[in-house]
């Protein structure tokens, strides 16, 4: 995610944070150089022309110039740049309580992954209790309909259709009747797509919205796109009226082109990204994080909320106890390479934490080789797992034979296992650091 840009932007600022003191020449040179950066990541003309104009504007003000920390206090302002331009702050889905039914329209062109985050979008609105139905309104894709019948089933979402109607303002109309007598507070409209925009898709889409009177009307544009996807929303808007955009396929966009564009050229917000293939995976936009992403300053907060929805207090607590009587077993082990996982791949999660963009070795985090972990611990008896020091000669040629590798890559994985215990019996005895990771998760030492 956004890999290219945040190497460049890393690379440029580690350049100018050291100086103890800058010119106007070593702005201007800075500033080319993200001049460059944006356009390569394909950031529209006039929104880079804005952004460089503005930054070196107050860049060579006494502020910057003058500063005790100038190297920092210009990135503090290119940073402050980025979180403007990408929407200044966190834009919230305008529903309604759960006594009314809120609906909102989906729209996008074909290909854009309109389909799948509706289905993404159902379930997050479901984690957070609304009651949704989705109705399956692209009736000219073939196979539409279905996918959002299958989707729907292992969401867990209900999904309206009409088998015999061609008609999907009709389909529309129905399909809110049926949500409202069955008391369903959130109504997510899947509409059809077209391979361009035209005439025919636009009015359409205008009937659908007078019949839906959505309190979202949302376009699904493709983040990989660039910003071609500005350019497109703004043709939504100016012909329907947008209120938000959700990006997909945004954990695929190693340019960043389209999140940068979008706000400025629209003046319609960014309010969700889609961040991977799952169902859950769909994600609030949050301009000052993406900011840290793109400038390669990481992303604690993210990172920290993603562990809260893995871990809680008293699973933290209780593997503290653990690493600090070194009685951290392979199966402990295992179950914390398990809740990582869930978190997302470890080159992603390593990229959220700030000063690691570029620093660390992408062939280290192998994790075809925590694979290969997790098949020789699952090859183990319960009783090894409880107590590693058992496993002699006999027992890891079994384990290895059993796990599909050698004895040698069990070898690996014991010494690594021991080495692992040693570390985290030093960290659990550090009080301070104690403090710190269970405030992150809202409990005390």
């Amino acid at each position: 995610m956004l890999d290219g840009i945040s190497k460049t932007f890393t690379d440029i600022f580690r350049r100018i944070s050291g100086k103890t003191s800058i010119s106007e020449k070593n702005i201007q040179d800075t500033v080319d150089e993200i001049k460059i950066a944006l356009l390569e990541a394909d950031v529209n003309l006039r929104v880079v022309r804005r952004f460089v104009n503005r930054t070196i504007e107050e860049a060579k003000g006494e502020n910057v110039l003058r500063a005790v920390s100038p190297g920092q206090q210009f990135i503090k302002l290119v940073y402050d740049k980025m979180v403007q331009f990408l929407g200044d702050e966190k834009q919230e889905l305008n529903l309604k309580g759960p006594d009314t039914q809120s609906v909102i329209l989906l729209l996008g062109l074909q290909g854009s992954g309109k389909t799948t985050t509706a289905a993404k979008l159902a379930v997050k609105l479901k984690r957070q209790e609304r009651r949704c139905i989705m109705i399956a309104a692209d009736l000219v894709r073939p196979a539409a309909v279905h996918q959002l019948q299958v989707l729907g089933e292992q969401a867990g979402i209900e999904v309206y259709t009409e088998k015999n109607e061609s008609n999907p303002v009709k389909v529309v109309k129905n399909g809110l009747k049926y949500g409202k007598k069955l008391q369903f507070d959130t109504v997510i409209i899947d509409t059809t797509g077209r391979l361009h925009i035209d005439e025919e898709m636009m009015n359409q889409l205008a009937d659908i919205k007078k019949v839906a009177n959505p309190v979202e009307t949302l376009l699904v544009a493709d983040a990989m796109t660039g910003q071609h996807a500005a350019d497109i929303a703004k043709n939504f808007n100016d012909k329907v009226e947008l209120t938000g955009v959700i990006l997909s396929k945004f954990d695929s966009d190693t340019r960043g082109g389209a999140a940068l564009s979008l706000k400025t050229v629209t003046g319609t917000p960014i309010k969700l990204i889609g961040v991977g293939e799952k169902l859950e995976d769909l994600d609030d936009f949050y301009p000052d994080r993406i900011a840290s992403r793109i400038l390669g300053m990481g992303d604690v907060v993210s990172l920290v909320e993603k562990a809260q929805e893995t871990f809680d207090v008293g699973e933290v607590e209780q593997l503290q106890k653990k690493m600090a009587s070194a009685s951290f077993t392979l199966e402990d082990y295992l179950d914390q390479f398990r809740r990582v996982k869930k978190m997302g791949s470890l080159e992603s999660l390593m990229k959220m934490i700030p000063g690691m963009q570029g620093q660390f070795d992408q062939d280290a985090i192998d994790e075809k080789e925590m694979k290969y972990e997790e098949a020789i611990i699952l090859s183990m008896t319960p009783v090894e797992r409880k107590n590693h020091r058992i496993i002699g000669p006999s027992r890891r040629k079994r384990i290895a034979k059993g796990s599909g590798t050698s004895v040698f890559n069990v070898n690996k994985l014991l010494k690594k296992f021991e080495k692992t215990r040693l570390i985290m019996k030093k960290v659990a005895k550090n009080k301070k650091y104690q403090e710190k990771m269970l405030s992150q998760f809202g409990g005390t030492a």
